[in-house]
């Protein structure tokens, strides 16, 4: 079989083959054929995901004939006007947000420094501490929660609040030195040495210097160690002895009543996660320009 090779002057443009395979003609990614079908297909995706969320705004102005707020009966602004109806679940949300708040403080502060140290330093067992790093990250939940009530019980630890503090800073940790991690392996260690060049000692160079460029870093992960320890149900309810926290109080109050309350102070946490995520974008933007 003869090639022929079509030649073309320096200004004349590339010709199309004339037979072009059944494979590159159908390719989804070369027509509007394929571009649809990819778009209706994120779209499905993201309507999978986002659904529950709407199912839950919607619920929190739904007026309830019952003790359960499963089924639409008409709309209202009564719960929102009175969102703290029952103590019961608004002590359960405030347990939630001290913990939440607690162990992120403590989590982020040691989760940060790991971080740096993983990624500045060598020292013996560095690898070992990285392996250990992604264990709570692939570890089924139930398998933690049963280890960590196993070690609370073998110290003689009654189960409650510290020891629920205790068990999200356990897993929050990992999560806030893989990120962290990834922000500072972009970090340019010559700015450390410039810094210490001009008189600065280590400790000032590390606030005024490393601190503040890894801060949107350590912003995300604070917020997504937040959510997590929120939204934790299995390693707490293995944990928490007497100590009621929202997840909790919504799985028992499900085989009792579902009163609307409990959307209403979903959907505000939704909507204060969403302007905070909008602060934090606005932020690293406005440090870009």
């Amino acid at each position: 079989m003869s090639v022929t090779v079509a030649t073309t002057g320096p200004d004349t443009p590339p010709v199309a083959p004339k037979n072009p395979s059944r494979f590159a003609r159908w390719s989804p990614g070369n027509g509007k054929f394929g571009d649809i079908v990819l778009r209706v297909i994120a779209g499905l995706v993201m309507f999978y995901i986002f659904l529950p969320i709407f199912v839950i705004v919607l619920m929190s102005f739904n007026k309830p004939s019952g003790k359960f707020n499963y089924t639409w009966q008409g709309f209202t602004l009564e719960n929102w006007a009175n969102p703290f109806k029952y103590p019961g679940l608004t002590k359960a949300m405030q347990m939630s947000l001290t913990v939440a708040g607690l162990s992120t403080a403590i989590a982020l502060v040691l989760g940060t420094l790991l971080a740096v140290a993983l990624v500045r330093q060598r020292f013996a067992g560095s690898k070992a501490v990285e392996t250990f790093l992604v264990v709570p990250l692939t570890a089924p939940e139930v398998v933690m929660g049963a280890s960590l009530l196993i070690l609370f019980l073998d110290l003689g630890w009654a189960a409650g609040f510290t020891t629920i503090v205790i068990a999200h800073v356990a897993f929050q940790i990992s999560f806030i030195a893989m990120t962290v991690r990834a922000r500072v392996r972009g970090f340019d260690w010559t700015l450390e040495d410039a810094s210490m060049d001009l008189g600065a000692n280590p400790t000032r160079t590390f606030f005024k210097v490393t601190l503040p460029l890894i801060v949107p870093g350590i912003i995300a992960a604070g917020m997504l160690s937040f959510a997590l320890s929120l939204d934790d149900f299995i390693i707490t309810y293995f944990v928490s002895g007497s100590t009621v926290t929202y997840p909790l109080y919504v799985n028992a109050a499900s085989k009792a009543a579902v009163p609307p309350q409990i959307d209403v102070l979903a959907t505000a946490i939704l909507v204060i996660s969403l302007i905070m995520l909008a602060l934090g974008t606005l932020y690293r933007r406005k440090r870009d320009i």
